[in-house]
């Protein structure tokens, strides 16, 4: 293309496309010149709130001027927030629940595993300040233009799916603050998707301020918990012995990497207006506190409760009616009345700050998936992914503990690959130099990797998944080897992250070498 004709293109107003060509064309870096002929009248609603202080912007990239969130505290405050909620209790009860584990060995295990899968979180929090894009953005540079769908698509599941687990979450807690359960389980939802959607619509700049106070209110209603459960809780024996106790721990460990590793495709997306200067090392230090101290100690506490079961049967018939939800009630509203009713509906909201960072990245995800999505206003997206996870959300609140295993276990098989690609590029073939990006060529396929290399290492990851994994519906031959023959133990994500990193560098290098990028 001449320089004449790249300058034409550039000045190209965006009321004047009139055929889809212009759209299937790379898309300029600032937002303002994103195609929206077809979108005319959202944007019109959009320039109207944008002076009410509604984030208008997608994915394009932010400008070095517009990075104005100095403290490195915010991605902790982020994190702790979005982690210290019903949801991370909810996983710890799974220990026992569903793997019969003992209190010792699930502490250990949510220790370990948390310690380890918090590590590309922390790592992809620094990507932010450095290229100023958003975390599936960024996955083009790894990925490639095309193949790059395949975890964009993936991601926009998994969003909504924890949108989905994590309202039924809620939902339990708010029905159990009725002794008669008679709040329904579709109003509780409503009532959790609402105060989702206010934060979620405002963007950026309000979910940073939300989440920096929303834990504190939680985090104190969990230590008077703690109060009343401790003097009921028996560290019990050990959950089995030998093979069968470590299947057991391999696949509650799936579990628990599915929901710290969660976080990966989601990163970048709360750090991109941090200056590029910022130092990297406290950001990752932050990011990774901010992470570990509610998964550690929130999930732990999941599991301490559930050992309460023996002693006190009344909460046992608690739990067996209404979930998770009547766990929590049994030693808030039971033992203290009416406050402890009212402590319980602030619990039940905490999910609010659970569900904020999934249902905003879900519409950054979303329009990753073509220029006509990236032309749609990311607040109407917020509005209907949300309608859609209401949706769901009321169709499986009977089938819970199901839905949050299932969904855990194979977001740590798909996110295990996502973060070794990404991880393998940046450090193997960009050297770890930031200069060896073109981050304004974001929607360029021809500056972007072909995507085969990532495409065949994905494929191989799946196929590690398909032979470690451990489910209800399904055990992989390897993991028929480990523990129960019947139940196996679930090493799905171990063996997705070896496969991808054996696979992905030497196509890769025969990619770049014969594609140029």
């Amino acid at each position: 293309m001449s320089a004449s004709s790249a300058e034409e293109k550039r000045s190209v107003n965006s009321d004047n496309i009139k055929d889809v060509e212009h759209f299937v064309q790379p898309v300029p870096p600032s937002y303002d010149n994103v195609p929206r002929t077809r979108f005319r009248a959202l944007w019109a609603i959009v320039e109207k709130l944008d002076k009410y202080g509604v984030e208008a912007q997608g994915i394009e990239r932010i400008p070095s001027d517009q990075r104005n969130q100095t403290s490195v505290l915010a991605p902790f405050w982020m994190w702790l927030a979005a982690n210290m909620t019903t949801s991370t209790f909810s996983l710890g009860t799974l220990g026992n629940s569903l793997f019969y584990l003992g209190l010792r060995d699930a502490v250990l295990t949510i220790i370990f595993f948390n310690l380890l899968c918090t590590l590309p979180v922390a790592y992809f929090s620094t990507w932010g300040p450095k290229l100023g894009l958003r975390q599936l953005t960024l996955s083009r540079f790894s990925f490639g233009y095309l193949t790059s769908l395949i975890p964009i698509v993936l991601n926009c599941i998994a969003c909504v799916g924890w949108s989905v687990v994590n309202s039924i979450v809620g939902a339990q807690a708010l029905r159990a603050v009725s002794d008669s359960h008679q709040i329904p389980t579709a109003a509780a939802i409503i009532v959790i998707a609402i105060g989702t959607i206010a934060v979620s619509f405002m963007g950026y700049r309000v979910v940073h301020l939300y989440e920096k106070y929303s834990w504190i209110p939680v985090a104190v209603i969990f230590i008077i918990y703690l109060g009343q459960i401790a003097r009921f809780c028996d560290s019990g024996p050990w959950g089995g012995t030998g093979p069968v106790e470590a299947g057991n721990v391999l696949s509650f460990g799936a579990a628990i990497a599915g929901f710290a590793l969660g976080w990966t495709s989601l990163a970048a997306d709360y750090t991109v207006r941090m200056p590029e200067n910022i130092s990297s090392v406290k950001v990752f230090v932050w990011t990774y506190i901010g992470l570990n101290i509610p998964l550690i100690l929130v999930e732990c506490l999941g599991a301490a409760a559930m050992t309460t079961l023996t002693a006190k049967t009344t909460w046992a018939d608690a739990y067996a009616a209404n979930s998770v939800g009547g766990l929590l009630g049994a030693g808030l509203s039971g033992p203290m009345g009416g406050f402890g009713r009212f402590l319980l509906v602030i619990l039940s909201l905490s999910i609010i700050a659970n569900n904020i960072p999934n249902i905003y990245s879900l519409a950054l995800t979303f329009q990753n998936i073509h220029p006509y999505a990236q032309a749609i206003p990311r607040v109407f997206i917020v509005v209907v992914g949300s309608v859609v996870y209401i949706v769901l959300a009321i169709v499986g609140a009977s089938h819970f503990e199901e839905w949050l295993d299932t969904l855990l276990t194979i977001l740590s098989y798909w996110l295990a690959i996502f973060s070794t690609i990404l991880i393998e590029e940046h450090l193997i073939f960009r050297r770890g130099r930031w200069a060896n990006y073109e981050p304004d060529e974001y929607n360029n396929w021809r500056k972007l990797p072909l995507g085969v290399a990532s495409f065949i290492a994905l494929g191989c990851g799946v196929a590690g998944a398909v032979l470690g994994m451990a489910q209800v519906w399904y055990v992989g031959q390897i993991a028929r080897h480990i523990g129960d023959p019947i139940y196996g133990g679930d090493i799905g994500f171990e063996l997705s992250f070896a496969f991808t990193a054996v696979v992905f560098p030497p196509l890769r290098y025969i990619e770049k070498k014969y594609w140029g990028y």
